[in-house]
């Protein structure tokens, strides 16, 4: 992702709009620092719809024995008895 200063994309909007709908975003910076991103809405959306982590873990393709049983971080009293 290419960085460029604000008054160069206000300069030439339509071109950096043009790269991100090509799939070069860009940062935007103002005095050095970063401020701001442009991609396309497409990217948008999907970065923002993010699952949640059930989903993840329910739609995950893993088997039985791909993670390893875990110990109790520590015993209890009823686990004694």
């Amino acid at each position: 992702m290419k960085e460029i200063q604000l008054k160069d994309a206000k300069a030439k909007l339509s071109s950096v709009v043009d790269d991100a709908l090509n799939g070069n975003g860009s940062i935007i910076t103002r005095h050095g620092r970063k401020e701001a991103v442009l991609i396309s809405y497409d990217d948008y959306q999907r970065l923002s719809e993010v699952p949640s982590f059930g989903w993840l873990l329910t739609h995950s393709p893993l088997e039985e024995g791909d993670i390893p049983e875990r110990k109790p971080a520590r015993i209890l009293k009823d686990d004694l008895v």
